[in-house]
């Protein structure tokens, strides 16, 4: 029997099991940051509107048959909030929110955690 009949199995679930940890460890984190944003208190804070920010991603997909190849894009928005303690933070929002924010903006920011809830320009 060749090498490559003894190795690829020993290969192959090495792949799988890096691949299965890596889904594991996303899956552990991701609920670890929304319990630990549940647990925070909701806070409304006087806060400016430093800088925006959007993170643009392609996703490229493998059609079935003749379908080919084909693309679809996501967008992310974060906004970076200082309190007048001169603390910043950035905060993902969404894009309604993203379009009607504006730096330099003052108000109330309301937010639990990592998540933002709210701002009400003053």
């Amino acid at each position: 029997m060749s090498a490559v009949f003894t190795i690829f199995p020993i290969l192959f679930l090495a792949v799988f099991a890096l691949v299965l940890g890596v889904f594991i460890f996303t899956a552990v984190k991701g609920i670890s940051r929304w319990s630990k944003n549940n647990r925070s208190p909701v806070l409304t804070v006087d806060a400016s509107v430093v800088t925006k920010r959007d993170a643009y991603r392609r996703h490229i997909h493998h059609g079935a048959g003749t379908q080919g190849m084909y693309h679809t894009y996501s967008s992310q928005y974060y906004v970076t909030f200082q309190f007048e303690s001169g603390d910043r933070m950035e905060l993902q929002v969404d894009e309604s929110q993203y379009g009607l924010l504006c730096e330099g903006d003052f108000g109330k920011l309301t937010f639990q955690g990592t998540r933002f809830l709210d701002f009400q320009r003053m």
